[in-house]
């Protein structure tokens, strides 16, 4: 039977921090599908369009990879960048000014020839791609990060907590945009226990 890998178990550090504590952690360089936007993804309907272009060219990529390389995974959860020309509107949740990449993981054997052919795929059913569509590597290198179990929009204290008080005590500053990590699906999860890992990107003062 072939063996299917699942990132959230074999990289549990990136996927499972402790809830109400932030804590450092090293990520090394990871592959992405991505795709950027802006504007409010409850109402913005190029989000909409961003998650089911992602979910489509992933999707393919993972039986491309399963019937030809016989190399099967778990489709990783959905990861978003966000960030603001004010870092206070994020938590302030002023959620029209804010601007996004929306990515899902990919593992190394996934080659660039497959997610051309997802692409085309995904084409035939969802039109013209976006222009942001793309696959590339990240490297966010030191990162502090917790697990936020609530409403997405309860996150703003957190992020206060760590803007005001944790970073400066610790002599760090932002060294990228907010990260998010969906442990939770929306649908399927009441707002009061939605699990979301909130990672930030420091450096050294």
């Amino acid at each position: 039977m072939l063996k299917k890998i699942d990132f959230k178990k074999t990289m549990k550090t990136l996927f499972n921090p402790p809830a109400g504590e932030f804590v450092e952690i090293d990520l090394p360089e990871t592959r992405f599908v991505m795709i950027d936007g802006a504007g409010d993804p409850n109402v913005a309907t190029a989000y909409s369009r961003a998650l089911e272009w992602l979910y489509s060219t992933s999707y393919a990529m993972k039986f491309s990879a399963k019937n030809t390389l016989n190399r099967d995974y778990v489709v990783p959860p959905l990861e978003g960048l966000w960030w603001a020309d004010d870092p206070k509107d994020f938590v302030r949740r002023n959620k029209d000014a804010w601007q996004w990449t929306m990515m899902i993981m990919i593992p190394e054997f996934v080659t660039d020839q497959m997610f051309a052919a997802a692409r085309e795929g995904a084409s035939k059913k969802l039109g013209e791609p976006p222009d942001t569509l793309r696959v590339a590597p990240m490297h966010e290198g030191l990162c502090l990060q917790t697990m936020h179990i609530g409403s997405y929009d309860d996150e703003g204290p957190t992020l206060a907590r760590l803007h005001d008080i944790i970073m400066p005590e610790r002599k760090l500053t932002f060294n990228g945009p907010h990260h998010e990590i969906y442990i939770s699906d929306p649908r399927r999860v009441a707002k009061d226990r939605l699990k979301t890992v909130l990672r930030q990107p420091v450096k050294p003062i």
